[in-house]
C-alpha cells in the first residue's frame, strides 16, 4: 500500500478568522485526511480559544468535497457511546461518508476532570475503553440497541438510517497496551500511535524507530490472536511526539527521510500538524505546503 499523508488542524481559531481557510486549503493541497483533536481543552491552549471537534468537522464537511475528516482522538473521558453515535452518524451523512473516528482510551489531561470527576486510573481507563468500543460498534451498525454494562448503558437506542459508510464509519484505534491493541485488532480499520512517550524528552530517533517496530510487532500478535491479518489495518503515525519533534518539517528532504524510514517500518499513513505560530507545532508554512505537494512523489 502506498503511503498517505494527512494533517491535523487544531480547533483553536474562530471559523471565520482562519479556521475555514485551513480546511479548504488542506483539500487543495491534496491531504488524504484532515483530523482535529477531540478535547474540551488541551495543554498550552487551555486558556485560549478552543472549539468542539464535531461542530468543527461538520463545518469542514460543508466546505470540502473530497477530503476525509476525522478525530485524533475521541475518548471516553467526556463522551458517552449513545450520544457520540448519533453525532457520528449525522456527521457521516453530512460529509457524504468521509469520516474516520480516531478513538483512544483517554488520558489524565484537562478532559479527565472537566465533568467534576476524579481522574480514572490506567486500569479504569482500559476497562471503560474495552466497554466503550464494542458498544459504539453496535450503535453504529444496528438500528436499535439495548445494553447494560458496568460503565455504559443503552435502552432501545435508535440510530436509523445508520452510517453512509457500511457497515459503519471506520475506527482508527489508538493503542499501545495489550488490551487496546486487542480492540484495534478486533474493531479497527486502522491503528494509531504517537510513538513511545518515554523517549520524547531524552530518546533518539533511532530508539524511537525501534520502539515503533516493537509496537507494530505487538499489533501483529494481537491481530493473529484475533484471527485477523494485520495487513488489513492501516498503520497511522501521528507525528510531533517522537524525539524527532518538529525536525521533519524543517525541510522537504528532512521529511522525505523521516517518512521513508517509517514507511519502511510498515506505516501506511503519516499525519503532520498544521503549523501554529509560537507553539510546539510552529513550522514554515511554505515548507509545510511543499511537503504536502511534493513529498509523496519522492517516496514512490
Amino acid at each position: 500500500m502506498s503511503l498517505r499523508l494527512s494533517t491535523v488542524i487544531l480547533p483553536y481559531r474562530r471559523w471565520h478568522e482562519g479556521a475555514r481557510s485551513a480546511w479548504v486549503r488542506a483539500e487543495q493541497l491534496g491531504f488524504h485526511t484532515a483530523y482535529t483533536y477531540d478535547h474540551l481543552s488541551w495543554r498550552s491552549f487551555r486558556d485560549g480559544p478552543w472549539f468542539g471537534a464535531v461542530p468543527t468537522l461538520t463545518a469542514a464537511a460543508a466546505v470540502t468535497d473530497r477530503l476525509r475528516l476525522g478525530t485524533l482522538v475521541t475518548s471516553p473521558n467526556f463522551r458517552h457511546p449513545v450520544t457520540l453515535a448519533k453525532e457520528l452518524i449525522s456527521l457521516d451523512d453530512i460529509s457524504g461518508g468521509r469520516v474516520t473516528l480516531g478513538i483512544g482510551a483517554g488520558g489524565t489531561g484537562f478532559d479527565a476532570t472537566a465533568l467534576g470527576q476524579e481522574p480514572w486510573t490506567p486500569r479504569e481507563r482500559a476497562d471503560r475503553f474495552a466497554e466503550f468500543v464494542p458498544l459504539l460498534d453496535r450503535l453504529l451498525t444496528e438500528d436499535a440497541v439495548s445494553y447494560e454494562g458496568r460503565f455504559y448503558s443503552a435502552h432501545e437506542a435508535r440510530n436509523i438510517p445508520g452510517c453512509v459508510q457500511r457497515p459503519r464509519l471506520p475506527f482508527a484505534v489508538a493503542a499501545t497496551g495489550p488490551r487496546g491493541l486487542a480492540l484495534a485488532a478486533r474493531y479497527g480499520q486502522a491503528w494509531v500511535t504517537t510513538g513511545d512517550p518515554k523517549l520524547y524528552e531524552s530518546g533518539t530517533p533511532e530508539q524511537s524507530v525501534e520502539a515503533l517496530r516493537g509496537q507494530l510487532g505487538k499489533l501483529s500478535e494481537a491481530c493473529e490472536a484475533a484471527g485477523r491479518d494485520a495487513a488489513e489495518l492501516d498503520k497511522v503515525l501521528l507525528t510531533g511526539f517522537t524525539p524527532d519533534r518538529g525536525r521533519p518539517l524543517e525541510s522537504l528532504d528532512a521529511f522525505v527521510d523521516f517518512a521513508g524510514r517509517h514507511r519502511d517500518l510498515g506505516f501506511t499513513e503519516i499525519v503532520i500538524h498544521w503549523p501554529i505560530p509560537d507553539s510546539d507545532f510552529a513550522a514554515d508554512e511554505k515548507v509545510f505546503e511543499r511537503i504536502a505537494v511534493e513529498a509523496l512523489a519522492q517516496l514512490d
